[in-house]
């Protein structure tokens, strides 16, 4: 039952969401487009499907992504406020982007080979996050305990927020302005010529991370009980921190840095099932996700023809009182 109102939700908020934006289309010309008929409105059809259908796809897609890693991590430390946010798996994929665009000027040489354009974003993401991922995995070797290995991924995180700002100091005001462009965050900057590398990532990652739901179960109640039980405790974490570290990469480059919705998603997931076995977990969380996102990218089109909010000042209105509820009810059950 949960998971059908679930996948209704999903349905609705992503059908508002192409239905619905600055520019007033009629339900039946839309319907039409999506469907192949077209509209004699040339302008209508660009809209329906060169952005509102891709933007719609991305939020999709992101939330998904971004909830999975969230979830992945909270399980990995057993600990409600781990988040990609909180390790600085976040700000070292912001890192990445930052280095390229603010450094490279956009531009990344690889031998004779150069990169440019969105793929350079896409790179500077995937070597940033990789980076804070090598610094997370090499303490985990010296701090066992996960409170501690936290404690460190939030000091991280600090650092290279602090190499950005340095960066943006010494960086053209071109340079600075495109970053802060990038940062406001945004599920608009997918075409749908780049859904066709996006989305098969995003699937393919999620689809891995399903691969690890009982070794997930297992872990939940300690390692020891997980090597008693045959999971090879070292194996899977390394390859849920890589998961993790690529979905964020991924969501990251594309869509800038999208706070709070990986924190929160598991949390109304558990609230909604009263379980925390991954079985059933992990996809209610790709499903709430995702409706999340979607929500979050209506919310952006309020103003109209006035503009757009940026989306990283509506995630947090969204994700922050989920949070706030998890501390005060956590706080009530010591």
């Amino acid at each position: 039952m949960a998971a059908a109102i679930a996948l209704f939700a999903l349905f609705l908020l992503f059908v508002a969401n192409i239905a619905w934006g600055s520019v007033d289309i009629p339900s039946g010309e839309v319907l039409s487009i999506l469907f192949g008929g077209g509209s004699g409105n040339e302008v209508w059809n660009m809209i329906v499907l060169e952005s509102r259908l891709p933007q719609a796809l991305t939020a999709m897609l992101a939330g998904a992504s971004i909830s999975v890693a969230g979830l992945l991590l909270q399980t990995l430390f057993r600990n409600p406020l781990a988040g990609p946010e909180v390790l600085g798996i976040n700000s070292g994929a912001g890192l990445g982007v930052a280095v390229v665009m603010l450094v490279s000027q956009g531009t990344i040489f690889a031998g004779s080979e150069t990169l440019g354009g969105h793929m350079t974003i896409l790179a500077g993401a995937f070597m940033g996050a990789a980076f804070i991922m090598a610094i997370i995995l090499f303490l985990s070797f010296f701090l066992k305990n996960n409170m501690f290995l936290l404690i460190a991924g939030v000091a991280v995180s600090y650092i290279t927020s602090s190499v950005v700002s340095l960066l943006n100091y010494s960086a053209t005001s071109e340079g600075v302005h495109s970053f802060m462009v990038w940062g406001m965050g945004s599920f608009g900057a997918v075409t749908m010529e780049q859904m066709s590398l996006f989305a098969p990532l995003l699937l393919v990652l999620m689809g891995a991370s399903l691969l690890l739901v009982k070794h997930l179960d297992a872990m939940m109640l300690g390692d020891v009980y997980a090597r008693n039980l045959g999971v090879n405790v070292s194996l899977v974490r390394v390859s849920a921190l890589v998961i993790t570290g690529m979905l964020t990469a991924v969501v990251t480059a594309y869509c800038g840095p999208v706070a709070f919705i990986g924190l929160a998603v598991p949390h109304i997931a558990r609230l909604l099932l009263g379980s925390n076995s991954h079985k059933w977990l992990l996809p209610a969380v790709i499903l709430i996700g995702g409706s999340v996102a979607l929500l979050c990218n209506l919310v952006c089109q309020l103003p109209g023809e006035s503009g757009l909010l940026p989306l990283g000042a509506v995630t947090p209105l969204i994700g922050a009182p989920v949070i706030i509820y998890v501390v005060l009810r956590s706080r009530k059950s010591v």
